[in-house]
């Protein structure tokens, strides 16, 4: 089981051999294209469709914001004065395809609802491509997480 959200995530992700390397908040240094960043608690909101705020032992849910970052090469040298695509088209959609819905059970709360919210591609910069998905995950408030150790 993992240990957060963007855990959760990965462990999803990486079970589907896209043949992407996937990390949490940041690729390791140099890594080359392509390879995936997911960062965790980019929002968190009340799931106000959830939950009795006045009763103290009620199950809270919360909806919490993440990103999945897809970055990849745009294009490679092909021949003098010639480059070719080299980004897989349609490889965000497919990812985004696969987390939305699913009920990330690597996760150590009780999710109950992932939704892609929404996919950007950002304009080539540095012969790099970035897709970015973002995903509200409605889940169980843990304890541990707002009570201190």
């Amino acid at each position: 089981m993992a240990a957060t959200t963007s855990g959760a995530i990965k462990a999803r992700l990486e079970s589907l051999a896209f043949g992407v390397p996937v990390f949490r908040d940041g690729a390791r240094e140099g890594q080359a294209p392509p390879f995936i960043v997911v960062t965790e608690a980019l929002g968190i909101s009340m799931d106000t469709a959830n939950g009795d705020f006045g009763d103290p032992d009620a199950e809270l849910t919360i909806v919490e914001k993440a990103a999945v970052d897809l970055i990849e090469t745009a294009r490679t040298k092909a021949t003098a004065g010639s480059a070719r695509a080299t980004e897989r088209y349609g490889l965000a959609e497919a990812i985004a395809h696969a987390l939305h819905g699913h009920p990330l059970p690597a996760h150590p709360a009780k999710v109950t609802a992932v939704r892609v919210t929404d996919i950007d591609r950002f304009p080539i910069s540095d012969n790099r491509v970035r897709a970015s998905i973002t995903l509200a995950i409605h889940r169980e408030l843990l304890s541990s997480e707002v009570t201190p150790a």
